[in-house]
Order: structure tokens, then C-alpha cells, then sequence
């Protein structure tokens, strides 16, 4: 608890353990931390589980990490109910599915993979070829990389040559996203982000607050300038506050008047050359960013993410990295665990107590049950 939650750092924990006549060494602290923790990682692996079978939505987001005396990134993944924490060496769409995937290994060519293989512009030849092949569940990357090999889809290897699409990235991401539906992950929930490409999948909604600072952010060099990105970000807030009132009291009549609304904000012209190719991108996005219209339950914003991965960046900033993959996986499945009964309402020492087993403590029952019920402990 003093070393996840209370962000003590490891030289302060053996001073403190030997102020008070514990004999203890730095070593044995560490071994304590770190190995046998298998009961909270799978506790851990289990909480995401249920978050992403019963929850309306998850909101994610990512920071840089470093584990093994490599640069790495941490994935966020949450809502008000839960939060994992998923360290891992790249921050790809791939790395991403698989973290979705909540530690099952395999490969899935159902409905939902072949809409994404779709989606995702893969050449109908090649998707017909998958879907004849017969075969549709693999048990681990080697074996679909073994079944890609077999229907000749492979990624060029000639030195030099630039592959615009990359036919097995997108026929794994496929797979990867067939096996979360097949393990009934994420079925009707919303993916609300920062709009990082990786996170772009199923249903996808983008964080107003991101999309403002856009427009805050941008140079102006001319008073006109200024006075017209002040106009524009007037207008975006006004919206907001109304996009908010909606989440209250939703209507089919204000559903149909916020989304004119939008085309006339982001469709004007204000003769800032730069400012005016930013709002039609902004527009473009329109469907995510108006995604609280059909979906009122979910949030407007990304703060509940960013607020969770703080606890994750205060401990890089206190210990930096992680050595070894216990080391890794154990700061993860705690930091995760101590966000979780935090929003859950569960003391972290009544938490602790019951899994220790320690006299007299409260009996906490398995997290991802009080996730799967969205109850409170009390």
C-alpha cells in the first residue's frame, strides 16, 4: 500500500521498515513487491474482463514508459467504474487489439473481423480468399501467421519498396478484432479518445476537450485573426455547454438541432486561411464527436483517463522504470487495482487485508464482480 498507493519510493520503505525494527533488506522488499503476484495480476486481468463485457463505454489513453532500459508506452484503459493498465513496448493499433483482447491469445475470422477487413479497405480477393479458406479460429499468432502463409498473403520483403497496405497488419487486426467479439468484449460500447489513430476502432467517439485545443493552440499573427479564433472558440464552448445539457435531458427534436448546429460551426467560413482547414477537419469528425447525441450516457471528455494515468506517471516520475516483466506486470495489476476500489468506494487497506487473509479485516469479494453489478462497496 505505501509503495502502489501512498507513491513511496523503494530507499524510503526500508528506512521506514527499519525505523520501526523490521531486519529487511532492499532485495527482499523488491522480491516482496514483485514476485508471486500472480493472484492480483489475474485479479486485475479479470476487472478488465468485466469492464469491457458490461460496460456502456471505455475511455483510453496512453503515456510513455520504460521497462527492460527501453522506451516503451503505457496503455489506460477505464471508465467510472474501473481502470487497467497495460505496459507494453509499442503503442500500435495491433498492441492495442491485443490489450482489448484482456490476455486471450487467439485469432478470430467471424462477422465482425471480415466488417473490419472491409472497413479497413482490405482487397476483396483477399478477404474472399480468408473466407473460404474455411478455417476461422487460431490459437496463437504463430498459427494464423502459419494460415496467412498458406493462403500467400505476406507482407513484401523486398528491401526499398514502400508498402502502402500492409494486407497482414490488416488481416491480423481483423482477426484481433473478431476474437473481442467472439469473447463478448466491447459488443455495443463506445471507445471515447483523444483521437490517436490507434484507438480509431468499432465505435468511436472524440474528446471535445481535445478538439478545442486545436483551436486555442493555433497562431494568430493579426488582430482580425485573434478576434475571429476568439469568435470560434466562443461558439465551440456555447455548444459544449449545450451538448451537456443534452446528456441530461435527451431529445429527438434537440438531437436534430444540435447536429444542424454543428455543420453551421464548422462548416463557416472566417477567411483565416488556417483556421478554416482546421474546422473542416474538425467537421469531418463530426460522427465521433457527435456520438453523445446517440450514446448520452458517455462522457464528453478524456479527463477521467488522463486523471487515472496520473497515478502512473507520478510513479515513473518517483521510480522510473521497471527490469523484468514481474517487475512490469505487478505495477501495473496494482496501480490498476488501487484506481478500481477507488472508484469502487473499497478502502485499499480493507482491500488488501482480505486477499492477505489478515484477522479481523472485511471480506472483499472479486472486483470484477462489483464491476459486472456497477455497484459501490458498502
Amino acid at each position: 500500500m505505501q509503495y502502489h498507493q501512498g507513491q513511496t519510493t523503494l530507499p524510503r520503505l526500508l528506512i521506514f521498515l527499519r525505523s520501526v525494527g523490521v531486519a529487511i533488506s532492499k532485495r527482499q522488499i523488491q522480491r516482496l513487491l514483485t514476485d508471486k503476484q500472480d493472484t492480483f495480476i489475474h485479479e486485475a486481468q479479470a476487472v478488465l474482463r468485466a469492464g469491457l463485457e458490461t460496460s456502456p463505454f471505455v475511455s483510453v489513453d496512453d503515456t510513455g514508459a520504460r521497462h527492460a532500459g527501453k522506451n516503451g508506452f503505457c496503455t489506460q484503459i477505464g471508465n467510472d467504474w474501473f481502470t487497467w493498465f497495460g505496459t507494453r513496448a509499442s503503442k500500435s493499433r495491433l498492441n492495442f487489439l491485443d490489450l482489448l483482447r484482456a490476455g486471450h491469445t487467439d485469432y478470430v475470422l467471424n462477422d465482425a473481423a471480415f466488417a473490419y477487413l472491409r472497413e479497413r479497405g482490405l482487397p476483396g480477393p483477399l478477404i474472399t480468399r480468408l473466407r473460404e479458406a474455411g478455417e476461422t479460429r487460431f490459437a496463437d499468432l504463430a498459427a494464423w501467421r502459419s494460415h496467412l502463409a498458406g493462403l500467400d498473403i505476406v507482407t513484401p520483403a523486398r528491401e526499398g519498396v514502400a508498402v502502402i497496405q500492409n494486407a497482414v497488419q490488416i488481416a491480423t487486426e481483423g482477426a484481433q478484432w473478431g476474437s473481442i467479439h467472439a469473447h463478448g468484449f466491447l459488443r455495443d460500447a463506445v471507445i471515447l479518445s483523444d483521437d490517436a489513430g490507434q484507438f480509431a476502432i468499432g465505435r468511436h467517439a472524440l474528446c471535445w476537450i481535445h478538439a478545442e485545443r486545436l483551436v486555442h493552440k493555433l497562431d494568430t499573427f493579426t488582430d482580425r485573426q485573434l478576434a475571429v479564433q476568439q469568435r470560434v472558440r466562443g461558439l465551440v464552448w456555447d455548444f459544449y455547454a449545450d451538448l451537456k445539457a443534452y446528456r441530461i435531458a435527451p431529445s429527438a427534436k434537440r438531437r436534430l438541432t444540435l447536429r444542424a448546429r454543428f455543420d453551421r460551426i464548422f462548416c463557416r467560413k472566417t477567411g483565416f486561411a488556417t483556421l478554416d482547414r482546421l474546422l473542416a477537419r474538425l467537421w469531418a469528425n463530426k460522427a465521433e464527436l457527435l456520438m453523445v447525441l446517440d450514446r448520452p450516457e458517455i462522457p464528453l471528455h478524456t479527463n477521467g483517463s488522463e486523471n487515472d494515468i496520473r497515478c502512473y506517471v507520478t510513479r515513473r516520475k518517483v521510480s522510473a522504470g521497471t527490469r523484468s516483466d514481474d517487475g512490469r506486470d505487478s505495477r501495473d495489476a496494482f496501480l490498476g487495482l488501487a484506481k478500481t476500489c477507488a472508484k469502487l468506494g473499497i478502502p485499499v487497506w480493507d482491500y488488501l487485508g482480505s486477499r492477505l487473509k489478515v484477522a479481523g479485516h472485511a471480506v472483499i469479494d472479486a472486483l470484477d464482480q462489483y464491476v459486472r453489478r456497477r455497484t459501490r462497496y458498502a
